[in-house]
This record gives structure tokens, sequence and C-alpha cells, in this order.
């Protein structure tokens, strides 16, 4: 069908836009129809796009970095139009672990956790029995916002302690097998292990970057040129489907469509909490509210902010080794596509930032901008270390971070 579009994904919550477009007739009303393929992995996600198997996917936003740069494979280049959420994700520590670092009954403060967590893992380093991270993926925010962190509290990551990758269905299952110490991992992944009694989340991601990037809509480059049409009207009605999703009306019937077996595969109510932003953070333990744990619509948060995707480009280089190359950061900063978002809601009433850049952690505080249309308040995109991200001084920013 000329007006179909496949769009691979993963049993995350953060999928939850494209389900629920499809699911609530959004995509539909904007003429478009959606063919949902679930799989297990992203690297069956990314090869399911790059090979034309699906026409986009739900994907990490610094995978569709890491594929345009050629890291790891033939280079090809990919586009994210829209960004399908920020956040969401969490780091969960076996219990005796999180004991030592973290009171019950609520997330930690990152810096002390940071501190606490640096002094063990250096000595369980020195007696030969380095703590092991499991993320999702190699080139993942997860693997960026858990070393960020790790290197702020002064834990050299890769030397005090060990990261490997886990596909987010199988991370709680690592976690209560004792094969890793802690993940970092979406929802409702963290709750699995949490139930379980294999682990208790101590962070939000959040709480490290409290406005991070998560997610992309991903299309090969040719393909979202080709399909332009249909590419705009389906950012129309994942916009729709943005504003029913944050609704608390909808968050019952939202849970039970995701949870059906051909999606998540899970708990309603599991999902339920993630998307109300409370938490389970122990077994047997009270529901912790946490504002804005997942952030899927309002201040912009489906608008793919170039600085966003050059912050990205900035910890690829830091821990991958390979330095700042001019031409990779304006490869990467291209991924972004904030023209193509800006075309598909141009004369609609959804507000559109004025810039398609900005200080990344700059904002502390409810802030007026300027806008192309409507209006727009921005409140804290903070980094818990105070650090700010000038995108117009990649070099300077890398430079800074030890």
């Amino acid at each position: 069908m000329a007006n179909e579009l496949t769009i691979g994904f993963l049993p995350l919550v953060d999928a939850c836009l494209p389900i629920l477009a499809q699911e609530h007739g959004f995509a539909e009303a904007e003429g478009v129809s959606l063919r949902l393929v679930k799989d297990m992995s992203w690297a069956t996600v990314l090869d399911r796009l790059l090979y034309g198997h699906s026409h986009a996917a739900h994907m990490l936003a610094p995978l569709a970095i890491a594929t345009t740069l050629g890291r790891g494979r033939p280079a090809q280049p990919l586009s994210a139009p829209f960004v399908l959420g920020l956040n969401g994700n969490a780091i969960t520590l076996r219990p005796d672990l999180a004991d030592l670092v973290c009171p019950s009954g609520r997330l930690g403060d990152p810096r002390i956790v940071g501190t606490t967590l640096s002094a063990f893992a250096k000595q369980s380093a020195v007696k030969g029995k380095r703590l092991r991270f499991g993320v999702v993926h190699r080139y993942s925010s997860h693997n960026y916002m858990l070393r960020y962190w790790l290197a702020a509290s002064g834990i050299r990551p890769d030397h005090d302690v060990e990261i490997i990758t886990i596909a987010p269905p199988f991370c709680a299952d690592a976690l209560e097998a004792g094969e890793v110490d802690g993940i970092c991992v979406g929802e409702p992944w963290n709750s699995v292990a949490v139930e379980r009694g294999a682990g208790r989340i101590v962070l939000a991601t959040a709480q490290i970057w409290r406005r991070g990037v998560e997610k992309v809509l991903a299309f090969r480059e040719p393909v979202m040129e080709e399909r332009r049409d249909q590419v705009e009207a389906l950012i129309r009605a994942l916009v729709a489907t943005g504003r029913h999703f944050v609704d608390p009306a909808n968050w019952d019937a939202n849970a039970a469509i995701l949870a059906r077996s051909e999606y998540l595969d899970g708990s309603a109510n599991i999902i339920r909490g993630a998307i109300a932003d409370r938490l389970l953070l122990e077994r047997n333990g009270k529901p912790v509210h946490y504002p804005d744990f997942m952030f899927q619509y309002r201040e912009a948060a489906n608008f793919p902010w170039v600085s966003q995707a050059e912050w990205l480009y900035t910890q690829m280089a830091r821990w991958d080794g390979t330095g700042f190359d001019a031409s990779d950061a304006a490869k990467a900063a291209r991924v972004f596509r904030p023209d193509i978002y800006r075309s598909a809601l141009a004369g609609t009433n959804e507000p559109l930032p004025g810039a398609s850049s900005k200080v990344e952690g700059s904002v502390g505080q409810t802030t007026v901008v300027g806008t192309q249309q409507g209006r727009m308040t921005l409140e804290s995109n903070r980094f818990f270390d105070g650090k700010t991200f000038d995108p117009a001084n990649l070099e300077g920013y890398l430079a800074s971070l030890t």
C-alpha cells in the first residue's frame, strides 16, 4: 500500500507513540496505515531498517548517529525527524549494593550515590572483582548517561568498572542471575527486576540529565525523502498521540493496550506506573512519584534539537576514543531533522521553537522562549553536575571532560 509504513520496535514503554497512533486511529486520520513489527534486540531493529524490511524504526538516538558515521558497520545515512521521548530509563542495582549506596524508599541523590559507589567500586577493582553494569547497546543514551554519571562521580568506566551490553528484555534476567551488578534500561524492565526482588531502582536517568534525549523515529535518508508526504503525516499523527498519551484520563486504557502480547506482553500495572511517573523502587515498597520520569510531550519534547544530536556525538567521540572530527560532527548533527518536523507542523496549533539548537543544561527554571509559531516555555534541562553544553564549542566541551 502506498500509504503504509512498516515500523520496527522493541517492547519498551517508549515505543508507545507509534503503537497508540495506530490503535487510536491518529495515523488513519492523517491518511497513514502503520504495520508494527516487534523485535527483541536493537541489532535486529537496525538490520530490518537497513535492509529495507521496515520503513522506519523506534530507535536509540545514538545508534542512528553511529550508523550514519559507519561505527561498527558500513555507513548508511539515517534521519530522525521526530523524537519519541526523553529519558524514561533508570539505574537498578542488585539489592545489597543498592543498600550500600542509597537509602531505601526513595530515589538517591546522583552526587551522593555516585560518591559512595565510587569508593566501593575502586575497592572491588583492587580486589580483582570489578563491578559490572549492563546497558542495552554500546550506542545508546543508557550507555552515555551511565558513563557520564560514573565519570563525573570519579569512577573510570572500562577501568574501575565493566560495562556490557544486554538486550532490554533480558536485563532483569541478567541481574537476577548475578551476571551483572546493575542495569541501565528503560521500562518496564527495571520494574520487572524489582518485582522479582532482583534489584532496587536507585536513580532515574532524568536525574542525570533532566531533559536527556532517548528514542527517535529513524528512517534511512533516501526512504524519508521518497516518502516525505507520509513521513510528515506520521509526524502529525504522533504529535496528536503524544497529547493523548500524557492525559491522565487515558493512562489506564493506554497501559492496557501496551501490555498486550503483540506489544510489550507485560503487566498493565507496571506499564501504567511508568506512564504516570510512579515507580516501585523496591519489592514490597510503595510507588514513588518522580515527575517527568518519562517525557513524551510538552516543551517541544518531540522536536529533534540539533544540539542534542551534537551532545551525543561528543559522548561517542569521548568513549570510542576517536577524538573530535569536524566532518563526523557535521554528519551527526544532520541526523536530527528539525526542518522536516517544522514542515510537517507548520500552520497547525502545535508550538514550534524559533531555533533548532540550544545550550543544553542552561535552563534552571521555567523560561519563555522564542517561537516560530505558538507559545512555548521550557523547564529545567540541567545536568546533575552543573555543566552546560554549548553546541558552538564542541571541541572545548570535550576538552573540559575528565
